[in-house]
């Protein structure tokens, strides 16, 4: 079902709390849009002496600017000044937030010399800008259109503040959708419900600073319908790394007999080391914190072991899992009823966290195939696709037995919408463009709403003569329309089925040819991104620089060679991997 046309680049953005990411649909795949540095932006607005800085540019001189540097507006956004969340949250900020008209919180920074106020969405809405620009740097084009995540917990409030940062960003927020849902279709899940029923998914998602878990059941009609939802908005990453900081200090203070928690520059280099300390322990057990001149001119030196950090934090491992069992009593659902359990969130990589939650469900295998910190922006970007009419969705797949009759649900793509074109394809391609494209019908008088309030479902029969009625109904009024799809208009005839099928033989062996190769490029990526993490924790040396060089190369050939063989990319990796041992 298609929306009225629009032939720019649609992307998908998870706004984190955090960490945002962008994702889009390109060379037949979703992809990831890296920054200048990495493949997730910090969510961190820095008003400095003569500029102002978005992303890595603003975490970096936190800890010499933490006044004027704003992070966590996620957490303002929608709220009410006199929020009892909002003001537990101003007691931990650096930076001020004041009252401002109709109850609203504003942040209150200087700028160039001046005291700046800005609102929640206003903050948001410099983060989705950079994350837009990011995108256009890397397509070339000027991007309009967007899915934005929320959490499920979301209210109307924060929801529709959160598509007004979009729309001050220069975005056409197409929809507004929930992180779990969009996690759950970034694995495909959203597909499964055609061919077992229902099915219940379970997202874990733990974070810089939030833990969010959430139960959906996914139903016939890809309808995704969240069951419950649990969490800590202040649990996650930085906690971990403020476990590490405290022991750290301590054995500082043994040592020298000197305490540097009331040195800021200090606290902040021990806080950089220990967060990539802890990244080093999701795939090593042992790394070392090492600091010259840390406080008053003394070095700190420390080997750190993954025991002695899940030793730290077990207590907040523990409580992740009670708010599980929560969540799940909350949705009435026995664990054993949860059919898959998805990571999301950084933190998921902490192999203590991974172990307890798979003891949880009776050793169930985790979805885990995608890198946490992307999945979100994955799944917003697969739909973002399917509003854009770059995807599509097959109501009966080949070879059901006719007579048939099956249902699906869709819903309006834009603010308002009147009318929405109904495009029905015969094939099994991902793309629309790439199928027969069998009739077209239009249903109208459609009431005005909000883009995706007004349900559609639209329901394919097919005869025992084999000819196809397709019809439209909108839910909230009744209305209907019809197409019958018969050989003069459009219907294919018994010949052009059988030479379809051998199309889609050839095409489906294609699309296993391209599925191996775009398999290839993500393990060359996600060997990139080990390989970076890998040499943080390394000191300067001859190695260091070629293993450095290595990486930069690597990523400018993936950037022009998309078109080389699978056996090229792995050639690539093997010698990455070689150089990097």
């Amino acid at each position: 079902m298609d929306g009225k046309a629009n032939n720019a680049p649609a992307i998908g953005i998870d706004l984190g709390t955090t960490y945002s990411c962008v994702a889009v649909w390109k060379h037949e795949r979703i992809e990831i849009i890296p920054n200048d540095q990495d493949r997730t932006t910090p969510s961190s607005v820095a008003f400095a002496d003569a500029e102002r800085l978005i992303g890595d540019g603003a975490k970096n001189q936190a800890t010499m600017n933490p006044a004027n540097t704003i992070f966590d507006a996620k957490r303002l956004i929608g709220r009410r000044f006199s929020d009892s969340k909002v003001q537990d949250d101003m007691k931990l900020w650096p930076f001020r937030v004041i009252q401002g008209p109709v109850h609203t919180p504003k942040i209150v920074v200087t700028y160039k010399g001046e005291e700046k106020e800005f609102l929640a969405e206003e903050i948001s809405s410099m983060i989705l800008g950079k994350m837009k620009e990011t995108a256009e740097a890397y397509l070339g084009k000027v991007v309009k259109d967007a899915v934005i995540t929320v959490p499920a917990y979301f209210n109307d409030s924060q929801r529709q503040a959160t598509k007004d940062a979009g729309a001050i960003a220069g975005l056409n927020v197409m929809r507004i959708i929930n992180e779990p849902t969009a996690a759950a279709i970034a694995y495909g899940l959203d597909n499964k419900s055609d061919i077992n029923g229902k099915i219940n998914v379970l997202v874990f998602d733990l974070g810089g600073g939030t833990f969010d878990v959430s139960i959906l059941t996914i139903a016939k009609g890809d309808t995704i319908e969240v069951k419950a939802v649990c969490g800590d908005t202040h649990l996650g990453g930085e906690d971990f790394d403020n476990r590490m900081v405290d022991y750290c200090a301590r054995e500082f203070r043994r040592r020298s007999n000197k305490d540097l928690t009331g040195n800021k520059r200090a606290l902040g280099r021990l806080r950089f080391a220990c967060e990539k300390a802890k990244r080093i322990l999701s795939c090593s057990t042992q790394t070392s914190i090492e600091l010259d001149g840390l406080h008053e001119a003394i070095d700190f030196s420390m080997k750190f072991s993954r025991a002695k950090f899940e030793e730290l934090n077990m207590s907040f491992f523990s409580k992740c899992i009670e708010i599980v069992e929560e969540c799940l009593r909350e949705a009435k659902m026995e664990k054993s009823c949860v059919n898959k359990v998805i990571l999301v969130g950084g933190s998921t990589r902490i192999p203590k966290v991974q172990c307890m939650l798979e003891e949880l469900f009776g050793r169930k295998e985790l979805c885990k195939s995608l890198n946490p910190d992307e999945a979100v922006a994955y799944g917003a970007a697969v739909m973002a696709a399917k509003l854009s009419g770059e995807l599509f969705s097959v109501v009966i797949p080949r070879n059901t037995p006719i007579p048939t009759k099956q249902s699906k649900y869709f819903f309006t793509s834009e603010d308002n919408q009147t009318w929405v074109d109904v495009n029905v394809y015969q094939g099994e391609r991902t793309r629309s463009t790439d199928n027969h494209l069998l009739g077209t019908f239009m249903i109208s008088e459609i009431p005005p709403a909000p883009k995706g309030v007004i349900k559609f479902m639209d329901t394919f029969e097919i005869d025992e003569n084999g000819i196809l009625t397709v019809t439209s109904e909108i839910i909230l009024t009744g209305k209907t329309e019809k197409l019958t799809i018969t050989n003069k208009n459009g219907r294919l005839s018994k010949k052009q089925i059988e030479k379809m099928v051998k199309d889609a033989e050839k095409y489906k062996q294609e699309d296993q040819e391209y599925k191996k190769k775009a398999d290839a490029f993500n393990a060359l990526e996600d060997c990139i991104y080990n390989m970076k993490n890998k040499i943080k924790s390394m000191k300067k040396s001859r190695k260091l620089r070629k293993m450095e060089d290595a990486i930069v190369d690597t990523a400018n050939w993936i950037k022009h060679n998309q078109a080389a063989s699978v056996d090229e990319v792995q050639r690539m990796k093997e010698d990455l991997e070689t150089i990097c041992k």
